[in-house]
């Protein structure tokens, strides 16, 4: 593909089964952040588009949900093979609209694939229940059943497996989806329409409408015909989706940010520490909601800790990701989330952060690139410590003793993911039970397994995705009662 066929590619609307024009002729401009170049148009939808794609999928939804369980399976897994073929385009279509590293868009892309064929696989797993009765001649059974069409609205860091993350489990438990992607990162949820289209996947299973979070969000949220509304994304997305269901008491079920805190005990293996938080933080450019966000370090070794880590972060390699192979790190998603990040560490100086690496754009001629970024010194009463940063910013604070730093992690509205580096197991233990958080990671990075089950406290989200606690969010019961000697009363 040529640079000319990249910059005149526009895309449709994915509508029961059909590639279909928007109800609005207005189109939103696509970017790649590493170039600041125009790479697609995608429609601006509008409330009608949403609703001829709730209206698909909830006229499909009657039929797949008869299907047996497996059958359902079969498709996901026809899908699965379709992006295992198709990974090295969909890979460089992810790296070019999102900016992160290639091999890091690889991973994406294979891992929405086995994700894929992990959900098929609870086609035979969504077990019910037979409870005792307290009446004689009857069964009392528990059936685990859809619920209806589910609204899916995507993020922008990890745009092409969160349709897997939240399509696969809804249509193996007989719902069917709407996505609405992020107009940040629209093209691979189109690119994944296609192989759709080619797949023999019934018509309206799966539907694709692509436009604001203002609009389209909030028209999926408050549709009357939507079971459920999965939502990725900030807090205030997920304050705005939970006011737009409420109208009609839909479920919702939200993975929003995160603040974690990484504790580094005096006794860790320092090395390993600054490895770790070092590709915890620079991760798709520290723009993931469970990578390590605030480092609390022991006094006693707070020196040479942030002499490693500094030289960690340093040692990091920026660039163009499609054009530069052995980079670590690409740029930020868009300008204003540049702009974003450097209002934050600005602010974190003012409020008496020291800077000890980086602290400001990075000097390239375009693109939207921040250098990786140390800074110590920071309160715990700032925003540095407190807000969300999504960028390759690593605020550093130092404490006496666990106690002081278990009371600092907790001290956050957000409750997603933590760590902790320690050689003592009671340490360890401690940390497990006394951290407020939906994950903690002992002596590693952060990054979840999709037979686990991702869920954060307090403002971090409701509900969560993967395992089979994260099927459960797509199922309902159904209690039955059933008399069966009714002839001998």
């Amino acid at each position: 593909m040529n640079q000319t066929e990249i910059s005149t590619r526009r895309y449709q609307m994915f509508i029961n089964g059909e590639f279909v024009p928007s109800s609005s002729d207005s189109m939103i401009s696509v970017i790649n952040p590493a170039t600041e170049e125009v790479i697609s148009e995608v429609p601006n939808g509008t409330a009608a588009d949403v609703d001829a794609a709730v209206l698909a999928a909830d006229r499909a939804q009657k039929t797949w949900c008869k299907l047996p369980a497996i059958k359902r399976a079969g498709y996901l897994r026809e899908i699965a093979a379709a992006i295992r073929q198709n990974k090295d385009a969909l890979a460089r279509t992810i790296t070019e609209e999102q900016g992160k590293i290639l091999p890091l868009a690889e991973v994406e892309v294979s891992f929405t694939a086995d994700y894929m064929d992990y959900m098929a696989e609870f086609a035979r797993r969504c077990d019910g229940e037979i409870i005792p009765s307290d009446r004689p001649n009857e069964n009392i059974l528990l059936f685990k059943m859809p619920i209806g069409v589910i609204a899916g609205v995507l993020p922008w860091n990890f745009p092409f497996f969160l349709i897997a993350r939240k399509m696969a489990p809804a249509l193996v438990t007989g719902n069917t989806i709407v996505i609405k992607p992020s107009s940040e990162t629209p093209n691979n949820a189109f690119e994944f329409a296609k192989l759709v289209a080619r797949s023999s996947l019934p018509k309206g299973v799966f539907n694709l409408v692509s436009g604001s979070g203002s609009v389209v969000g909030k028209a999926l949220a408050s549709h009357p015909k939507v079971g459920m509304v999965s939502l990725t994304g900030s807090v205030g997305a997920g304050v705005a989706i939970m006011r737009a269901a409420a109208e009609n008491i839909t479920k919702v079920s939200l993975e929003l940010g995160g603040k974690a805190p990484a504790i580094v005990m005096p006794d860790a293996d320092l090395d390993l520490a600054a490895k770790s938080i070092r590709d915890s933080r620079i991760i798709n450019s520290g723009q993931v909601c469970n990578c390590a966000e605030r480092v609390y370090v022991h006094e006693s070794v707070a020196e040479k800790f942030i002499e490693k880590v500094t030289a960690a972060m340093k040692a990091t390699r920026l660039g163009d990701p499609l054009e530069e192979r052995d980079v670590e790190m690409g740029p930020l998603v868009s300008k204003q989330q540049l702009q974003d990040v450097g209002a934050a560490v600005e602010q974190a100086v003012k409020d008496g952060a020291t800077v000890v690496l980086g602290g400001k754009k990075a000097d390239k001629p375009h693109g939207f690139f921040y250098l990786p970024t140390v800074l110590t010194h920071c309160r715990q009463d700032t925003n540095i410590m407190q807000k969300e940063i999504f960028g390759p910013v690593l605020p550093i604070a130092t404490f006496k003793d666990l106690d002081e730093a278990i009371e600092l992690a907790n001290d956050c509205e957000y409750g997603l993911t933590s760590s902790i580096y320690t050689q003592n197991l009671d340490v360890a233990m401690r940390a497990c039970n006394e951290l407020r958080f939906g994950e903690t990671y002992v002596n590693r990075e952060n990054f979840e397994a999709m037979q686990g089950f991702h869920a954060g406290w307090r403002k971090s989200g409701i509900g969560g995705a993967d395992g089979k606690h994260g099927v459960e969010e797509y199922l309902q019961t159904h209690v039955v009662y059933v008399d069966y000697n009714q002839q001998k009363k």
